[in-house]
């Protein structure tokens, strides 16, 4: 059995292909640097991170933009020897006049190097792009609508993608129009001489779902599949063929924005986004989201077995319509040569940082980091502060599970208040914890604990002293998304700062800037005045304790 998530911690917006043998998935990577996870397998249960396509600031250039901002739902497709890979970088967001700018890159080896992007037309968010049997080939997304109020609760257009001309062409049409049900994350699939149109309802939290309409013509018009098992309480809902809609019991939240594959043995599968939440709730009070369950993790990638009815609709292996925890494999699938070994602990022994490592908006250049200065070490060289859209030094990996060990060690030797060097426990630039060693005028070099919370900052520590030119370790402990912080110098025993701190603000919910990633643990070092003193750090480790 496959046991979901397969993805786990933030990885939303699933994007699947085949290629021959090999399957791939595309995830989308907001303001974190690279642009587009790419996962590969070879038989839809073992997955393997193997790229990141937008990888150069010529392709890609995120300074400024905001949280939850930057690379959204990525769309990757195979066609005639070539990868497609179309998305959205969102500048403006959180306004009345989005700004989506939709790009195309390709590559004949998914491993690249990857093509420049194309502009497309900027209607909405979410494309993707169809391949038709007659070599045509169609890009649809959904519409934004900065009017007030909306003229319909959601849109999708159709315009044709000139190949040989890398352009848009033609007429732009709306092939849907839904004054009450609300689409997005829309994909064109085609089989027996139908058109499918296959989409994310009902936005991106607890009502999300995923439906799927038809037509014999791929302008339409589409009629929407309305099974008997797809249960509405309001006109508001959609006819999901999946959702975890009005079954809070389950362990898959947030189910929807599908993509489907099928196997060499004609085994159908779709990709989703799913959600676990934590035992907490936002207060009642709450500006946005009162009483919604929070999720740490962010929104990860299931997969359900799919099939096609006798007439040609596509339904639920299990029936019904509510996610599976366990999903039966493919009867055709390839073992794993070897199972990638999982990535915990990092001795800073390799020529290039792992791919597991993101950074905030800015690829980590010589000017932000070294593995070379001292061999063994990572050596982060001091810039701007946490809150920095623009030239942060600091390198995170995904938080993965409610029970999870963060450790590191360190040198740094501070001179001033305003360097600073640590581990860092972060949702975005307004959500964080930060542990970490720096000098006040009273104590000297200190350690100390400084607590981010939508733009309200404490310190849940003094500045507790200790000792000069003594490497440092630093661990946190996570437990149900409590939070425990330690450090101990070289060989003697951990001293706790403080203990069962609840974290559950950084979750989707809880944040009121961003709310589409994940909670990220990450190593940073900080020195605003503008004379880059640098870290250097022996190892770091992430770890799942269940």
């Amino acid at each position: 059995m496959i046991q979901n998530p397969i993805l786990k911690g933030f990885h939303p917006d699933p994007s699947i292909i085949r290629v021959e043998n090999e399957y791939y998935i595309a995830t989308s990577t907001f303001e974190w640097w690279p642009g587009i996870r790419i996962h590969h397998s070879r038989n839809l249960k073992d997955w393997e991170l193997i790229e990141y396509p937008l990888n150069r600031i010529s392709q890609l250039d995120l300074r400024g933009v905001g949280a939850s901002q930057g690379i959204w739902a990525p769309c990757l497709t195979y066609d005639n020897g070539i990868f497609y890979l179309v998305y959205t970088v969102v500048n403006s967001f959180y306004c009345n006049m989005y700004d989506t700018n939709n790009f195309l890159i390709t590559a004949t080896n998914i491993h690249g190097p990857w093509s420049e992007p194309v502009a497309l037309n900027n209607f909405g968010f979410d494309p993707s792009l169809f391949h038709d049997t007659d070599g045509r080939k169609y890009m649809v997304s959904m519409v934004t609508d900065h009017r007030v109020p909306k003229k319909y609760a959601g849109r999708l257009v159709l315009q044709e993608y000139d190949a040989a001309a890398q352009k848009m062409t033609g007429p732009v049409r709306e092939i849907y129009q839904g004054k009450k049900i609300f689409l997005e994350g829309p994909h064109i699939f085609k089989r027996n001489g139908w058109y499918y149109l296959f989409s994310a309802d009902t936005g991106t939290g607890e009502l999300h779902g995923q439906t799927i309409q038809r037509s014999r013509s791929v302008w339409g018009p589409y009629e929407m599949y309305q099974p008997d098992f797809a249960y509405r309480e309001n006109g508001n809902e959609a006819f999901s063929i999946l959702t975890s809609r009005h079954h809070e019991d389950i362990l898959l939240q947030k189910a929807g924005h599908c993509d489907l594959v099928e196997t060499p043995n004609g085994e159908w599968y779709a990709v989703h986004l799913c959600g676990r939440p934590c035992d907490r709730r936002n207060p009642a009070d709450a500006a946005r989201f009162p009483n919604a369950r929070r999720y740490m993790l962010g929104r990860e990638t299931a997969i359900q077995k799919m099939r096609w009815t006798e007439d040609d609709w596509l339904i639920m292996d299990c029936g019904g319509n509510t996610p599976q925890n366990e999903v039966e494999e493919p009867t055709c699938c390839t073992p794993a040569d070897t199972k990638a070994p999982h990535f915990t602990r990092d001795d800073f022994n390799t020529k290039e940082l792992s791919l597991e490592y993101q950074s905030l908006r800015i690829p980590m250049t010589e000017q932000y980091v070294s593995l070379t200065q001292r061999p063994g070490y990572l050596r982060l060289y001091g810039r701007s502060g946490l809150s920095s859209k623009f030239s942060q030094t600091l390198i995170a990996r995904r938080i993965t599970e409610y029970d999870m060990e963060i450790s590191t060690k360190l040198e740094f030797e501070p001179e001033i208040f305003k360097q600073m060097a640590g581990m860092v426990i972060l949702y975005d630039t307004d959500n964080y914890f930060y542990l970490h060693i720096s000098r006040d005028e009273d104590c000297g070099k200190c350690i100390t604990l400084l607590k981010a919370e939508n733009k309200t900052y404490e310190y849940l520590t003094g500045y507790l002293p200790i000792s000069e030119h003594i490497p440092v370790l630093l661990k946190i402990t996570m437990h149900n998304g409590y939070f425990s912080f330690f450090f101990c110098l070289e060989e003697e025993e951990w001293v706790p700062l403080a203990e069962h701190i609840d974290g559950s603000f950084l979750s989707d919910e809880a944040c009121t800037e961003g709310w589409f990633t994940g909670t990220m643990a990450g190593i940073c070092c900080q020195d605003l005045t503008g004379f880059g003193k640098y870290a250097d750090f022996d190892w770091f480790e992430v770890r799942e304790t269940m």
